[in-house]
């Protein structure tokens, strides 16, 4: 018999992707990549304290920068001084807007995640 405890609003949380078209998304992994690259100023630092491999978090940079109109983020090759990426101003704008829209998504819906959260099956053992 399992003891977890039900989730605590502090255990819960929405998870928001914006989908643009077919080709395009932005979501929680993608954000978390690009704070971590603005906070580690690396691509393979954010990488690895996202445990994903440099491939992927370079495929994710290459693919974010397709779809924007302006790269998000900018990078330079390693070398005697050393390589590194930072957001763009258009990487902060991005970020920041999402960051923005999942705060209010999280605002809005609170009733209705409480609503949810009250229906999950108590998990603790006691009735």
């Amino acid at each position: 018999m399992t003891t977890e405890t039900p989730p605590t609003p502090e255990d819960t949380r929405l998870r928001l992707r914006v989908v643009f078209g077919t080709d395009a998304m932005l979501g929680p992994g993608k954000a978390d990549l690009l704070e971590a690259i603005r906070d580690r100023g690396s691509i393979s630092a954010a990488g690895r304290a996202m445990g994903m491999s440099y491939k992927r978090a370079w495929s994710l940079v290459e693919a974010m920068n397709a779809a924007f109109r302006a790269p998000l983020v900018a990078s330079s090759r390693g070398g005697a001084r050393g390589g590194g990426a930072s957001l763009t101003e258009t990487g902060e704008r991005v970020l920041s807007h999402y960051r923005r829209l999942e705060a209010q998504a999280a605002e809005a819906g609170a009733a209705e995640i409480d609503a949810l959260r009250g229906l999950l099956l108590d998990m603790s053992g006691e009735t």
